[in-house]
């Protein structure tokens, strides 16, 4: 069984490869993470000399601080860069459902099981290692224009913002064993992501360990190097929805209930 589930995770792999997403979507996410750092920290003077201010006038903006550099980065993430996986994964089941593909998988000796935490893997490893390199560029970056925080900060942001992209890989591929659509795939999963986004922005003090609230919780860490128990049950709660919905989305596809 280790053997199966490992051949069908190589094939995930090789085909992220033929697909160019190895990539352009480390790319796209390290495009992403450090646009606003830089965009802000030279802004004064780009506005200087290309903003058509009145003579003499004086563009007096305050630079961000290092942490206000580092949420940028991660609000970028949080926006265009859930977009972005969301797209990347809203195929990654209901391509093959809907070619008939999974079908002929799944009637060989190949586990359910299997199938999907291979498939559920190879996408969050390419996830994972996006945002990696985008943060490690991130981090040389802000360290030249801004601050220094130590690497051990940055293994500490990449663990709980891991937390929070391994719930929204979960919820993608939950998706996808229900419904062949990718554009409904897509759609679903971004609207619960809104959904559990503003809503715990909103009752903040009542649910403050929302998986979508780790961002905020990651300012707090930087700015005082202490890992809240908010942060600690943040990043629990994810892993626990992250568990449940990986669990559903296996009965799914034994369940053959699918849309």
């Amino acid at each position: 069984m280790v053997m199966q589930w490992i051949t069908l995770f190589q094939k995930e792999i090789i085909e992220n490869w033929r697909n160019y997403k190895w990539i352009w979507v480390p790319l796209a996410i390290t495009a992403l993470m450090i646009m606003d750092p830089i965009t802000n920290y030279y802004l004064p003077e780009i506005l200087d000399k290309f903003g058509g201010l009145p003579e003499g006038a004086v563009f007096d903006m305050p630079t961000p601080t290092v942490s206000e550099a580092y949420m940028m980065s991660l609000g970028q993430v949080g926006s265009l860069g859930i977009l972005l996986f969301v797209l990347v994964g809203m195929g990654i089941i209901a391509e093959e459902r809907k070619s008939g593909v999974a079908e002929i998988v799944l009637t060989k000796p190949v586990r359910d099981l299997n199938y999907v935490t291979a498939k559920w893997a190879s996408y969050a490893l390419l996830i994972l290692i996006s945002f990696t390199i985008g943060l490690l560029v991130a981090w040389y970056y802000i360290s030249i224009l801004y601050d220094f925080v130590s690497f051990a900060m940055i293994l500490k942001i990449l663990f709980f913002y891991g937390l929070w992209l391994l719930f929204v890989i979960s919820l993608v591929i939950f998706f996808n064993t229900i419904f062949r659509s990718q554009g409904v795939i897509a759609f679903l999963s971004l609207l619960v992501i809104i959904l559990i986004s503003t809503i715990s922005s909103v009752f903040s003090h009542k649910i403050p360990w929302s998986p979508s609230l780790i961002s905020g919780h990651i300012h707090n860490l930087i700015l005082t190097d202490d890992i809240s128990k908010d942060l600690v049950g943040s990043g629990s709660v994810s892993v626990f929805l992250s568990i449940v919905l990986l669990f559903l989305s296996v009965q799914f596809m034994k369940s053959k209930e699918i849309i």
